[in-house]
């Protein structure tokens, strides 16, 4: 939002706080028709509601705050806002589930919370009363300054709660609830390093502070470490040994680590105590997934949908075994929970995508697409992402990292790590699986070290990736051996080990600088193929690119400019290995790969399918098979709908 726009927005918000209810209105338009930016609007647009709503006219309000929910559906202040309309019109039910709404997306509106209690109190809610008063009692606790950044965060105005956030903690320096927002913050900006220094160093100084511990155990989850995420939330048993819900994030860590057996019988215990329990469920089943008993996790994707019949996530966990078929009933039993006035927005995502690879499997293509356009749409609508900064980034790569920066001696020359880049849904675990089949590899995860380094680099001086030749070998070296020590929890004692963060691409040029010896593999896909299979995709976290197909066409270019600025610049140092050439000829690239690794060919590489480890990556059950070629044409029967995709590739296909 630039000057001028908030000018506008602050003479409308003065003209309401003067009861100038229809100055806000008449003027709302005109000033709706000059800004550009997303935010600026929907605050006008919120303007004008309160102004309908003041001046005694509920029903217009509610119109404008329904067609706002829909183009912002995680606005928080427009469901609130909505709450205060029905209430006016007497419809007590949909007042407080409006509330409800507001405080589930914007926690911090203390006085949606004030209206859920008295609600709660009504209906004789008291299990939801509780909780009601302990967050008001929380927020009211909270130094001003605190509550009021709490609410900008919440609320997307992140760089605004940064500074009223870091203006506090100057004027009272390690306050440990400042400490957490700023973290909080942080982790919403994506500066991972900064909210990790923070919440350790809270826990550090607090350490009976149990929502400090808990922060810093879902952190270190996050960013895949996993083996720091267990010893956390083993420490915080010692003094809380029944807290199921340190008990459920330890079992979530020792998935991360491969503590399958453990993580498995901890879930089960605690579901014997509490079976309503639909996402410990879906916990349950990705934990069984991974360990390769699909027959198990689909028991338990099923009963978390019996246990919450619009929990959309067990619906989509299902589809995401790509192996699973749905039956009409419980398609049937999706339409109706989508369509459910109050199903919750994550779920209705969910729903949205399960459905569509539901009814892709029944041959629908055009009712499948439209649900996964539905999906996408809902899900794009709750990001902040531009997809000219992702190509900005992938340009300045190119320019930061040239030929001479990699001629410079220095880094860890262990030779034990194999990268596996690219674009997700591009064959890059079928090629781990292959790897991790052989004798001398283990297969470990996708692993977030590389991009933990990059983003330490990024808050040092000069920025990153431009710094990277300034780095002097003591520095790459000690780099280097960071990453071997960090990544060793997950390795199980082979010479070498596979690292397959699909994101690592955009950071070969520091691979390469701290990790000189380090195998590259670029898992290649066509364009086509490999964008719609991420568009019908609903990722866990990132891969923001991916819920538009221009946006997804458009960072498939970036990528693989960046690739060819790579193998210039690296020649010999990068393998691209095509998907369909590994479905045409598996043996003979399975070779190739094996060549390119300096590793003995070994038949297990060839019968990967047979080999039993740890996988959580979406196509799972898929490499558990041999070698199938459906998925190299099942984006035609979508053709009519991927215009916007050709367009943007440069290419129209009758195939």
């Amino acid at each position: 939002m630039n000057t001028q726009e908030q000018t506008q927005l602050n003479m409308l918000k003065k003209a309401l706080m003067q009861s100038q209810y229809a100055t806000v209105i008449a003027q709302c338009d005109d000033v709706l028709a000059s800004l550009t930016s997303p935010e600026a609007m929907r605050e006008a647009r919120y303007c004008k509601a309160v102004a309908y709503r003041l001046s005694g006219q509920p029903d217009l309000a509610l119109h404008d705050l329904q067609q706002l929910v829909t183009d912002f559906p995680d606005y928080g202040r427009a469901y609130q806002e909505q709450g205060y309309c029905y209430q006016r019109q007497g419809e007590d039910q949909n007042a407080t589930y409006a509330f409800y709404q507001a405080t589930r997306f914007n926690p911090a509106l203390l006085a949606a919370w004030q209206q859920l209690e008295q609600a709660y109190q009504r209906d004789n809610q008291i299990r939801a009363l509780q909780l009601a008063q302990q967050q008001i009692s929380f927020l009211t606790s909270l130094p001003k300054p605190l509550l009021g950044a709490t609410d900008l965060l919440h609320d997307g105005q992140l760089f605004k709660a940064e500074q009223v956030c870091r203006q506090y903690l100057q004027a009272n320096k390690h306050d440990a609830e400042a400490m957490m927002l700023l973290a909080e913050i942080g982790m919403q900006l994506k500066v991972y390093s900064d909210a990790e220094f923070l919440l350790e160093s809270c826990v550090t100084l607090y350490p009976d502070n149990d929502r400090a511990a808990a922060a810093y155990q879902a952190l270190l989850s996050k960013l895949g470490k996993f083996p720091q995420a267990v010893k956390q939330a083993r420490r915080r048993l010692q003094n809380q040994p029944h807290n199921m819900t340190i008990q459920a994030g330890l079992a979530h860590a020792l998935v991360g680590v491969g503590a399958l057996n453990e993580a498995i019988e901890l879930y089960r215990t605690l579901l014997a105590d509490q079976p309503a329990r639909p996402a410990l469920w879906v916990a349950l089943g990705h934990a069984l997934k991974a360990a390769g008993d699909t027959v198990g996790a689909i028991e338990a994707y099923q009963q978390a949908a019996r246990q919450a019949p619009d929990f959309g996530d067990a619906y989509w966990s299902l589809a995401n075994t790509k192996t699973y078929r749905f039956d009409d009933a419980m398609i049937e039993s999706m339409v109706v929970a989508q369509h459910g006035s109050t199903v919750k927005l994550e779920d209705n995502i969910h729903l949205c995508f399960a459905l569509g690879k539901a009814l892709e499997d029944n041959k629908q293509a055009d009712q499948a697409f439209s649900y996964y356009q539905r999906g996408n749409a809902l899900k794009r609508k709750t990001l902040r992402f531009d997809i000219s900064r992702t190509e900005a980034a992938l340009e300045a790569q190119q320019q930061a990292c040239q030929a001479p920066m990699f001629a410079q001696p220095g880094g860890c020359h262990a030779p034990d790590p194999i990268f596996i880049v690219g674009l997700p849904r591009a064959g890059s675990t079928l090629l781990e699986q292959i790897l991790a089949s052989h004798s001398m590899v283990d297969g470990t995860m996708e692993l977030h070290d590389i991009l933990g380094i990059a983003n330490s680099l990024s808050h040092q001086g000069n920025a990153y990736p431009f710094n990277l030749a300034r780095l002097s070998d003591a520095q790459c070296q000690a780099l280097g051996q960071q990453y071997i020590e960090q990544t060793r929890a997950y390795r199980n004692g082979a010479p070498f080990f596979i690292d397959k963060m699909p994101n690592n691409f955009i950071h070969i040029g520091l691979i390469k600088r701290i990790l000189p010896k380090a195998r590259i593999i670029d898992a290649r896909r066509d364009p086509v193929a490999c964008c719609f299979s991420g568009y019908k995709q609903l990722f866990g976290e990132g891969q923001e690119f991916s819920y538009s197909l221009r946006d997804i066409g458009r960072y498939y270019i970036a990528y693989e400019k960046l690739m060819n600025h790579w193998h210039r610049v690296l020649p010999g140092q990068i393998l691209t290995v095509q998907h369909e050439a590994v479905i045409d000829d598996l043996t003979g690239q399975v070779k190739r790969l094996l060549a390119f690794c300096e590793l003995p060919f070994e038949q297990a590489c060839v019968d990967f399918h047979v080999t039993r480890r740890v996988i959580k990556t979406p196509s799972s059950e898929q490499v558990r098979q041999p070698i199938y070629r459906s998925g190299m044409t099942q984006w035609q029967q979508f053709e009519a709908h991927l215009g916007p995709l050709f367009d943007v590739l440069g290419q129209r296909t009758n195939r």
